[in-house]
């Protein structure tokens, strides 16, 4: 009955917020899991670009790659941000549909959303749009643990998995790494069938010194050097060949100089309009008082560097502007420039020289997608394709049955052994 009331309120709202498609073939198993499934690990190298594996500092990675499945590229949902990405990655639905629609958002009943604002982040209302794989493979009889992933540490629909820490950045790589051990080292009543694993230096370094800096290089090398941890760990435990592995990334990276700013405060007075966000993908709301129209219409002009939109009038294929967290007016950044204003830049004085957010079809963009593990066909590499598929995959994996989804199994089914299907 618990799954089902899960169920019916997830239908509930995706009517609410959208056309929502269960597109389940032969790839799902909808009976309730009668064993034990192997398990499942997630790892997210978050703003992982999907070209920087051809750089040569990832050969662990490169060896998962080489005996097992990588795609060309995975194509991230619009926007190419974290928060977005990684719970479309575990609900497979865009964030239009499961309402985080940016890592800063503002909803006229919960407020203010944004990272760090711990208080919102673990308030389950704000993700309930969406239900993720580990509240599914729980009604379905499997333990789960993450190990940081966002959403996790909220009571979504009054759910947690069932191992969870809160977000702490100063844990290290190798840290992260041994606690996902430590769960595994757990008895087999109690050990989890399906597990995340975060890593965010990448992203970081990527951010601070920009996607093509010696810290960003150093950065790879760290992360698969914890990767070589985890899989001598798994070695040991006799667990290598016997579990599942997805290593995947939320989004890419793009290079942005120091002076590459558009001035939004020169085009719309701050007084009159709600900004709700900055940077790559800029949000505003009318304010009382003012003549919105008029904005629109001047900003919805061209602009150097920057197209905006009536959130009404976005591009089709970013699949993007029908929830109602989506501000009214939107401005999307060119590759490689920052939406920034005069007072922002004079609390925040530093700059990201990378970034993300960016249209999610530009190359840069484009984020990771690799599995290894006896599900898994051995070292072949498959066509690109949008991060919604990853959610049916892992449930076909896990022998649950998923959620209504935006994913398909087309690109996916052909990564699996015979005797997967």
């Amino acid at each position: 009955m618990k799954f089902l009331f899960r169920l019916v309120c997830c239908l509930l709202v995706a009517l609410s917020t959208g056309c929502v498609t269960e597109r389940a073939t032969g790839l799902h198993a909808p009976q309730r899991a009668t064993s034990a499934p192997t398990p499942l690990l997630l790892i997210s190298i978050d703003a992982y670009r999907a070209d920087y594996i051809q750089r040569g500092l990832s050969p662990t990675l490169q060896r998962l790659a080489d005996q097992g499945v990588r795609a060309q590229s995975m194509q991230p949902s619009f926007p190419s941000l974290t928060f977005p990405n990684h719970y479309t990655i575990v609900t497979g639905l865009r964030p239009d549909h499961h309402g985080i629609v940016n890592n800063r958002m503002y909803d006229p009943t919960l407020g203010k959303f944004a990272l760090g604002h711990s208080t919102a982040i673990d308030d389950g209302r704000w993700w309930a749009a969406g239900t993720p794989i580990w509240e599914t493979a729980d009604a379905h009889g499997i333990r789960t643990a993450t190990m940081f992933w966002p959403g996790s540490s909220a009571d979504i629909h009054g759910h947690h998995p069932d191992y969870w820490i809160p977000y702490n950045g100063k844990l290290t790589a190798m840290q992260r790494v041994d606690q996902v051990l430590a769960w595994l080292d757990l008895p087999a009543a109690e050990r989890p069938g399906f597990l995340t694993l975060y890593f965010d230096r990448v992203d970081h370094a990527g951010h601070d010194f920009g996607p093509d800096s010696p810290q960003l290089d150093a950065a790879l090398r760290n992360t698969d050097a914890a990767l070589s941890h985890l899989i001598r760990g798994l070695r040991q435990r006799g667990l290598f060949g016997r579990i599942n592995i997805l290593v995947i990334s939320d989004h890419g990276m793009a290079s942005v100089p120091r002076d590459h700013n558009i001035w939004i405060d020169k085009l719309i007075p701050a007084d009159r309009v709600q900004t709700v966000s900055l940077g790559v993908l800029a949000g505003f709301n009318p304010k009382p008082g003012h003549d919105f129209a008029k904005i629109e219409a001047a900003m919805e002009k061209p602009h150097r560097h920057m197209r905006c939109w009536d959130k009404s009038r976005v591009p089709t294929r970013f699949g993007y502007g029908k929830n109602p967290r989506v501000p009214q007016l939107l401005c999307l950044a060119d590759v490689g420039w920052r939406i920034t204003s005069q007072a922002r830049l004079a609390v925040h004085r530093k700059v990201s020289l990378g970034d993300h957010g960016y249209d999610n079809a530009d190359p840069r963009m484009q984020a990771l997608f690799i599995a290894h593990g006896p599900a898994f066909r051995r070292g072949i590499v498959v066509k690109p394709f949008p991060n919604v598929d990853v959610y049916p995959l892992m449930a076909h994996l896990l022998g649950v049955s998923p959620m209504p989804n935006d994913g398909s199994d087309e690109a996916v089914e052909n990564m699996l052994e015979p005797a997967s299907h």
